[in-house]
């Protein structure tokens, strides 16, 4: 009879978010699968717990993917557990999880605390629906077809970023989304958690003043409707004049539209300003 895959959370800074259940699990559990083995032995130690440890990450996921399976059909327990939070959120766990499902063993997910839902209720922004991109890509032609591809998601998105990458992928947001309102939240849980909430580009403002530590998690406000064909048809001028009709702002409307009709901005912005009769924008 084959074991079950218990896919356990752990904690995301604050240890006493380590649930009851989870310690128990990972003290019942044959085997104890890990991103990083000695950061989890920590963990274990904290609450003396004491199991068999075997690395899977990124790296080892095909090797040791197969020998998991094995010992879980041999009729082992595992315990799969993240650096941090849930496993299989933005790392390698989700592939052991649908090799367990295909192979028809039990999987058991184990709930604990979640970077993402902890900086989305905190956002003020709305929380249903909502969209999860995880990490964008590292190579900036992928990252940007990523963002085109994204940009009309009608929900809020929550990302995941490094600090080295942050303020780059942030001017890129704001190029191809628009200003909207944002949060980012870096070191939740833990004692130096920290919140920044306002849009985009007041974002990169409050970075240039404060060196980004810590991963942080985005959460992004969604932007305007994306316009039915027969609307992208019409003449630029009257897509601006939609968009804003909409409740997009003008300059972010001007950008947008002049960038979909590879024009150029200042030949757009006149047009909208004699439209207007001379009022400034």
């Amino acid at each position: 009879m084959a074991g079950i895959l218990y896919l356990c959370a752990t904690p995301i800074g604050n240890l006493e978010d380590m649930t009851p259940r989870a310690q128990r699990m990972l003290a019942e559990a044959d085997i104890i699968a890990a991103e990083d083995t000695r950061h989890t032995l920590q963990l274990l130690n904290r609450f003396n717990i004491k199991g068999r440890l075997v690395r899977y990450d990124e790296h080892s996921k095909e090797k040791q993917g197969a020998y998991l399976l094995g010992e879980l059909m041999d009729g082992k327990n595992v315990a799969l557990v993240s650096d941090a939070g849930f496993p299989g959120i933005a790392d390698p766990g989700e592939q052991l999880a649908r090799l367990a499902i295909d192979a028809g063993v039990q999987v058991v997910p184990v709930p604990g605390a979640n970077a993402a839902l902890c900086a989305l209720i905190a956002s003020g922004l709305p929380a249903s629906p909502f969209f999860f991109g995880g990490f964008l890509p590292k190579s900036k032609k992928n990252r940007r077809e990523q963002l085109e591809e994204w940009q009309y998601i009608p929900a809020t998105i929550i990302l995941y970023e490094a600090p080295h990458r942050i303020e780059q992928v942030l001017k890129e947001m704001l190029e191809i989304w628009g200003d909207r309102p944002m949060a980012a939240a870096r070191e939740l849980t833990k004692l130096h958690e920290e919140f920044f909430r306002g849009s985009i580009s007041q974002c990169l403002a409050w970075l240039a003043d404060n060196k980004p530590r810590g991963e942080f998690c985005l959460v992004v406000a969604r932007g305007a409707r994306q316009q039915p064909v027969q609307q992208q048809e019409q003449d630029p001028l009257t897509q601006v004049k939609d968009l804003i009709a909409q409740g997009v702002d003008k300059k972010t409307a001007l950008a947008q539209v002049a960038k979909a009709n590879k024009l150029p901005k200042r030949e757009l912005y006149n047009k909208l300003i004699s439209e207007e009769e001379g009022i400034n924008i």
